[in-house]
């Protein structure tokens, strides 16, 4: 179901928060089109969580504050560099945002409401293994606190996919 401004008549701001998963890049692709589509601009948020000294992530138990907050920048730029060369691409407008958050459904909510977009899109599920266990879906999260509409995609079902490719 999509949701329609009654002001404007579609969504015009969509953000879209990236973990750098595979499925996050379908999300980021998939949101950039439906800018495009709809003349929208995007905005682009990846949220690292702050170093501590106690903690289940790998990198934050071999890692200094300074090291960490190296690497969690690197990624960061990483993830964002890919939308914005998925929108540079598109022909579409964006913005880029790197945060520093405890929650990150709450940075995804927050950034949305800062940024004034009245859609959120983003993907089912990113992280997989001890950390999704530890962590929750930020997915669910942000679609159990958020009032601003979300849409998520979902990876394609492997029989959809095989069908696909007999159809063609």
């Amino acid at each position: 179901m999509i949701f329609v401004n009654r002001q404007s008549g579609m969504y015009k701001h969509i953000l879209i928060p990236t973990d750098g998963s595979e499925l996050s890049e379908m999300a980021l692709r998939e949101g950039i089109a439906l800018a495009k589509a709809l003349g929208a601009r995007v905005t682009v948020v990846t949220v690292t969580t702050p170093f501590h000294v106690f903690s289940a992530s790998l990198s934050m138990v071999t890692d200094t504050l300074e090291q960490y907050k190296e690497h969690m920048t690197a990624l960061a730029s990483r993830y964002l560099n890919v939308a914005k060369n998925i929108a540079t691409a598109a022909g579409v407008t964006y913005d880029l945002v790197h945060l520093e958050h405890e929650q990150p459904y709450q940075a995804i909510i927050e950034t949305a409401q800062y940024q004034g977009c009245d859609v959120i899109q983003m993907a089912s599920h990113g992280r997989r293994g001890i950390s999704a266990v530890l962590l929750g879906s930020e997915t669910l999260k942000v679609l159990t606190h958020s009032s601003i509409p979300v849409i998520v995609c979902r990876r394609p079902r492997l029989t959809t996919l095989i069908q696909d490719s007999f159809a063609s």
